[in-house]
């Protein structure tokens, strides 16, 4: 169904079965906006209400499924492709704002905002519910949705104290750094603050110290890696900077709780008898 598409749009209460079944729909950058519902997820930071308007940015590859069914809202789901062609900086914004938080990004939409979102959005589907698509009209209008997720993605963190901006900042570091650079020290000094103050930061605020968060980081890709590619144990240690493929066996057993090839098999099973569900 999806392998064929660029775009794909749904009321979440009419998204049929064979979307979430589709082995194609990893390849798909996600927004789930849920009107008037409550969080998917336990928030980690303070918002006005646990009920709401949640946007909800779920990157390609992801290990974890959000469970919404039988929640109202709408579903945009894009692959990259269909953004190729534009600025370097706008492609690399895209990105950060649905890979900061890691397994997905999430923002509460105040009623102003969510009103001009509304007005982006209705366009964007009355183009795609024509029987002739304009894929120059659908792409710019995708776009103007996601640079005003952009923007309150930005307002968001801008609206913190300056702790959290740093970890913002640091999550983007992260992003950009992980597999090469696993020292506080690389992240603190690119912060301007020692990396005893991070650590204090990043403690206060997410409850864990800046090696742990990278540690966390590893796991979620060699994870999404063992379900979504014919990639071995060994070449996922070298994907991820591990040399030793023993060391990164002992380290992912450590952090996971299971061996790297018992995580696989158990995750395979799980996908093969849990059609909507993906092994965590």
């Amino acid at each position: 169904m999806l392998s064929n598409e660029v775009l794909y749009i749904r009321d979440l209460g009419n998204c049929p079965p064979a979307y979430l079944n589709d082995p194609a729909r990893r390849d798909f950058f996600e927004i789930v906006w849920l009107r008037n519902e409550e969080a998917l997820h336990v928030p980690q930071h303070d918002f006005q209400t646990l009920k709401g308007n949640w946007i909800y940015l779920i990157p390609p590859y992801r290990v974890h499924q959000l469970n919404k069914s039988g929640k109202n809202g709408v579903l945009i789901s894009f692959k990259q492709e269909l953004l190729e062609g534009d600025l370097k900086e706008f492609l690399l914004d895209v990105f950060r704002i649905f890979n900061i938080q890691g397994e997905f990004s999430c923002l509460q939409v105040d009623e102003n905002s969510s009103n001009t979102l509304v007005a982006v959005f209705k366009l964007l589907q009355d183009e795609y519910n024509q029987k002739t698509i304009n894929l120059i009209m659908m792409k710019a209008l995708l776009k103007v949705f996601l640079l005003k997720l952009i923007q309150l993605k930005e307002q968001h963190f801008t609206l913190q104290d300056i702790n959290e901006k740093r970890v913002y900042e640091f999550m983007l570091l992260l992003e950009m750094n992980y597999q090469e650079e696993r020292n506080a020290k690389f992240y603190a000094e690119k912060l301007g603050i020692s990396a005893k103050r991070l650590n204090q930061i990043l403690k206060e605020k997410l409850s864990k110290t800046a090696v742990q968060i990278i540690h966390d980081r590893l796991i979620l890709e060699a994870k999404r890696q063992m379900i979504h590619s014919e990639y071995t144990i060994k070449e996922i240690a070298y994907n991820l900077g591990f040399k030793d493929h023993s060391y990164f066996s002992r380290f992912f057993r450590t952090h996971a709780g299971q061996t790297p090839i018992a995580f696989q098999n158990k995750a395979k099973e799980h996908v093969a008898t849990h059609d909507n569900t993906l092994y965590s």
